[in-house]
């Protein structure tokens, strides 16, 4: 191959299954919405390109040998179907970004698409490169936001110019993620930061090679579903291109949240029921306990909570009282983009903490009457007793990456990402990849981040 490429209530008497949510504005005792999962039942038709794609599994599924074990069976299955098969994202088109782009025109372009990452095109490519030499890489959303700190830290040889054309001092200026924690930061910090020069000049080519940009590893058409589930869930892959050879280009881009879309889409299918009914416990989840779960409090600097979700290399991290321990917010790493596109939203704010964070991003939505942003939802729950099938669904309606799970009293007691859901969906077997990930991209050698 091509190198590179939920919780039990007693209800008068009767024991119910829920998700719960914590929603509302940061109050003291935070408000549970509650969500009855009965109510979350197949809701589609065989008709969406997701459950058509689930009937191909299911006939591949009743064609499998009877001896062998239902994870078997599905991997076989999703062995047989190659990752063309697979729904072309909305945005597959206009995801990819130029080179010469700027900085601030990307972060509006990745702000609209409501994604985290996009591959970059090299402008000064020739017509007939290859696919490997058309791309530059993967440029993510915080990626630009940690080096725009870094250039403004005073020990950066840009800083100075920086600071004199825009008023901001050293003192100031000193919020750098990887220097210990970070700064309480006053809430005019990043309007002056969107509007310096540095912003709005700085081309995305120009920062290719000084922080850490994800690692290139494209699919070909013809690759199967199998490696492509793996690489999102063993793998760690947040999202796969898959390329068309012939044209030298991405084609389409597979999510770890497409997938799950993909499997909720597949409720009431045979293959789907057999492997959805079993609850979280019976599969080993949650595989991380809340003594390895990584929060933030509420009066800490919001800056702390993405330090802490790049360096951990994960994608949210629960808002937690001091004094309770409970959880009161989340907040992902996809929300970083609201410290640039919505400045003005914190001007008032003496320090930027992740509450402080929160309540002015919900004022922010609710005022432009966006009401499914993901971070309106505040912190979704269920219990070890819910199955595969109910968390997908919760999930795919939710358009959340993760499920906090808590006891009988709210208290946190682990944690489910899409990664986890999908592992327990596929295996790997002896020596399946071979020499796969030998072309993939080195990183930078003088990466910051």
């Amino acid at each position: 191959m091509e190198r590179g490429l939920c919780h039990h209530f007693g209800v008068a008497g009767e024991k119910r299954r829920y998700l719960y949510s914590v929603v509302g504005k940061m109050a003291s005792v935070p408000e549970i919405k509650i969500v009855r999962s009965e109510s979350l039942g197949h809701r589609s038709e065989v008709s969406s390109p997701e459950a058509k794609l689930g009937m191909r599994v299911e006939d591949l599924w009743d064609e499998q040998k009877p001896q062998l074990s239902p994870n078997e069976k599905l991997n076989a299955c999703f062995e047989s179907i190659p990752v063309s098969a697979f729904p072309l994202s909305s945005h597959s088109q206009d995801i990819e970004l130029r080179s010469d782009t700027s900085l601030a025109e990307a972060v509006q372009t990745l702000s609209k698409l409501k994604v985290l990452s996009a591959p970059v095109v090299d402008v000064d490519a020739p017509e007939d490169a290859s696919w490997i030499d058309r791309y530059i890489g993967i440029v993510e959303f915080p990626g630009i936001v940690v080096w725009l700190l870094h250039q403004l830290d005073p020990t950066s040889p840009r800083s100075p110019a920086v600071a004199g054309s825009n008023g901001v001092s050293h003192d100031f200026t000193a919020v750098i993620l990887d220097n210990g924690d970070s700064a309480v930061t006053s809430g005019n910090f990043f309007e002056v930061l969107t509007s310096s020069e540095l912003y709005k000049n700085t081309k995305v080519r120009d920062i290719s090679g000084t922080f850490r940009w994800a690692p290139f590893l494209a699919l070909q058409k013809d690759n199967s579903f199998l490696t492509m589930l793996l690489l999102l869930s063993k793998y760690k892959m947040k999202s796969i291109p898959v390329v068309d050879l012939g044209e030298a280009k991405i084609e389409n881009i597979i999510t770890q949240s497409g997938v799950i879309h993909m499997l909720a889409e597949c409720a009431g299918l045979h293959w789907f029921e057999d492997w959805g009914v079993k609850t979280l416990s019976e599969v080993g989840l949650p595989i991380m306990s809340k003594d390895h779960i990584i929060k933030i409090y509420e009066d800490e600097p919001v800056l702390q909570a993405f330090k802490l979700m790049r360096r951990k290399r994960i994608g949210g991290i629960p808002v937690v009282e001091r004094k309770s321990q409970k959880p009161v917010g989340n907040i992902s790493l996809r929300d970083v983009h609201f410290l640039l596109t919505a400045p003005e939203i914190y001007h008032d704010y003496r320090s930027i903490t992740t509450k402080n964070f929160l309540v002015a991003v919900r004022e922010h939505l609710e005022k432009h009457g966006d009401t499914s942003a993901p971070i309106l939802s505040g912190v979704i729950a269920c219990t070890k007793n819910h199955t595969l099938k109910e968390l997908i669904l919760m999930l795919d309606a939710e358009k959340i990456h993760r499920m906090y799970v808590v006891d009988d009293s709210g208290n946190l007691e682990g944690l489910i990402t899409l990664r986890d859901i999908i592992a327990r969906l596929v295996h790997e077997p002896p020596g399946y990849f071979g020499d796969f990930f030998d072309g993939v991209m080195p990183l930078p050698q003088n990466y910051r981040v």
